[in-house]
């Protein structure tokens, strides 16, 4: 129940739409029922040439017995006319209320999609780095496409037919005891009708549960199609390089063919509940035939009245059946919605105080006071820092140098605050960065890392990525600063082209000079370059290290050196091994005193010695 009322808070905030709706379908139910009461005269009077009567032996209302009244002394022709303009009437009124109903339900449904993505996009958008790093893309986006369609389709199909068929099914129920009432029906119909129609709710009930647990199985499904083909287009030059597209083609068609076949497996459910319901149906309808038969033919029971008494039975049909599948597809949606939900409940870790502080201004240090982390929390083998002290004093150039996996990235991650420190602080200018807004902290920081992500959009809108007013003259400078300016003259349409996906129409050294010049517009104080010079052919190199010089001049810069050449005036490098911090100093001391540090340039600058040979 707990589940249901969680998807049922999703239709919440459009409840004015929803009510307006169970309204029509109320008044679609009441004209729908309507021709019920028209069949006993068409019957009785039109073609048997009777008149209608109500049994001596039943109390019926002076109201009815008026109209029954009317209805006898009317000519046969002229009651054929009265029922067929009524007949018209009452569908024509159905139909304009099935469309209003019809109509709010799908845009109360299609709000909640919107409604329903737009909170999961505003989470993904709150989550602090290490949910992605335990939540694969495919999987999310499965959230907010799949799992979202499923919930819309669900309140446009399930919850309304939820709410609108036991209506009908009520207003049917009510003419069928009406006709058995005050024309004599017998109690035994009713007792059989009882007694068949709940034998289908046992096996209907047992093929939802069946399909709830499909349907959280086929969802996954999806979520890890989707993940195999992000990932699959995003390497799609490493597929072809090693000439896997066979083994990647088999892999995809594995995970589609386990779809396939959960999909048919809640098929096969979902379609069994219709000939199930109508095979009950018939019974139910068949055993009234023949207990009823002998009394119409003996003429103790009406024609007309047991006529509209079978055509309430049979319109009740529609209704249980319509219900009986709603079954399997509310089981669908409450799955779906169990996986938004954990979406949408999981908790941020990075998040601010209630009244977080403003950092106006950088005026004197950043400092890592005694911090300890790991990204696998509740374990002390993967500590990544132990007790990490530093300082950077605004104006430095501050470098990390280190193997691979010391923690300079991480350290860095810290500083930005996307993650937090399981102990210890973090504080700039004394004030610990849990404190200030997430906002006025990262304003004050530039970053620029060596995996340059652009968006599909154009140069002026990566470049000023972040910034609502567009200045052009100091966008210009920026780009100038960076090298850039001269290549994006000569793009096709200068700084309004669009850079494809990721930057894909650019060139390493042409992306990394556009993430640099974005950051020289943002002009912040404080600047973390993540190697923003690897994997950069020499030109490019030199292009990009002379928009970095560009950059950092005037800032407070820790830069992580992938290439020991770029940092070597840098006023400092902490020299880092294993989540500790092995030395401090300027190049020409550690290049005396540390041996790590010399054996990490030693091999760099061998590396790139030219053989004799050539």
């Amino acid at each position: 129940m707990k589940d249901y009322l969680n998807f049922l808070a999703f239709i919440k905030p459009h409840a004015g739409l929803f009510l307006l709706a169970l309204f029509c379908m109320l008044c679609s139910s009441l004209f729908g029922a309507s021709p019920v009461g028209l069949i006993i005269p068409l019957v009785d009077i039109i073609i048997s040439g009777k008149k209608v009567v109500i049994p001596d032996n039943v109390t019926a209302p002076d109201v009815l017995r008026d109209l029954v009244g009317r209805v006898n002394s009317m000519d046969r022709l002229e009651l054929l006319h009265v029922l067929t303009l009524a007949v018209v009437v009452v569908f024509l009124l159905k139909g304009v209320f099935v469309f209003f109903q019809s109509y709010l339900m799908t845009n109360v449904s299609e709000k909640v999609v919107r409604d329903i993505k737009n909170r999961i996009y505003s989470k993904l958008l709150a989550q602090s780095l290490d949910f992605y790093n335990t939540n694969p893309t495919g999987i999310l986006m499965s959230r907010i496409t799949y799992d979202s369609a499923v919930v819309r389709d669900a309140i446009g199909t399930g919850v309304a037919d939820t709410f609108y068929q036991p209506i009908e099914l009520l207003v049917y129920f009510v003419a069928l005891i009406g006709v058995k009432l005050y024309f004599g029906i017998p109690w035994s119909i009713i007792v059989i009708g009882s007694v068949i129609f709940p034998l289908i709710l046992f096996p209907v009930r047992k093929i939802g549960k069946r399909l709830r647990d499909i349907s959280h199985r086929s969802q996954e499904k999806i979520a890890d199609i989707t993940n195999m083909l992000i990932e699959t287009i995003s390497g799609i030059k490493l597929v072809k390089s090693f000439n896997m597209q066979n083994y990647e083609k088999k892999k995809f068609a594995s995970l589609n063919q386990k779809y396939y076949k959960l999909t048919m497996q809640a098929v096969s459910r979902m379609k069994l509940v219709s000939p199930l319901t109508e095979a009950t149906g018939v019974v139910c309808v068949a055993v009234i035939l023949w207990v009823a038969g002998g009394s119409i033919v003996t003429g103790k029971l009406s024609a007309g009245a047991f006529s509209a008494f079978l055509a309430a039975i049979f319109s009740m049909m529609k209704p249980v059946k319509r219900l009986t599948g709603v079954y399997g597809v509310n089981q669908q949606a409450l799955a779906a919605t169990e996986r938004i939900y954990a979406i949408l409940n999981a908790p941020v870790s990075v998040k601010e105080i209630s009244e977080p502080k403003e950092l106006e201004t950088f005026k004197d240090e950043i400092r890592l006071n005694d911090v300890h982390f790991s990204y696998l929390k509740d374990t002390e083998k993967n500590k990544i820092f132990s007790g990490l002290d530093l300082v950077v004093r605004k104006g430095e150039v501050v470098a990390l140098v280190g193997p691979s996996g010391s923690g300079k990235t991480t350290l860095v991650n810290l500083i930005n605050r996307f993650y937090d420190p399981d102990e210890g602080t973090v504080l700039i200018d004394g004030i610990n960065i849990k404190e200030l807004s997430l906002k006025s902290l990262r304003e004050k920081i530039g970053l620029v890392t060596q995996e340059t992500f652009l968006f599909n959009d154009t140069v002026r809108a990566n470049l000023c990525y972040g910034h609502d007013d567009i200045d052009d003259e100091r966008l210009i400078e920026a780009a100038c600063a960076a090298n850039a300016h001269e290549f994006i003259t000569d793009l096709p349409y200068s700084y309004d082209t669009v850079v494809g996906e990721k930057g894909v129409r650019l060139s390493g050294g042409q992306r990394q000079r556009l993430a640099i010049a974005r950051a020289v517009y943002k002009n912040p104080p404080i600047l973390i370059l993540d190697e923003a010079t690897s994997h950069l052919d020499s030109e490019s190199e030199k292009l990009v290290q002379d928009a970095l010089n560009n950059l950092m001049s005037g800032r407070t810069v820790i830069a992580i050196a992938h290439r020991l050449s770029t940092i070597t005036h840098a006023d400092r490098i902490v020299v880092m091994d294993k989540g500790q911090i092995a030395d401090i100093g300027p190049h020409s001391e550690l290049i005396r005193r540390n041996p790590l540090y010399k054996r990490l340039y030693d091999i760099q600058f061998a590396s790139t010695e030219v053989p004799a040979s050539i």
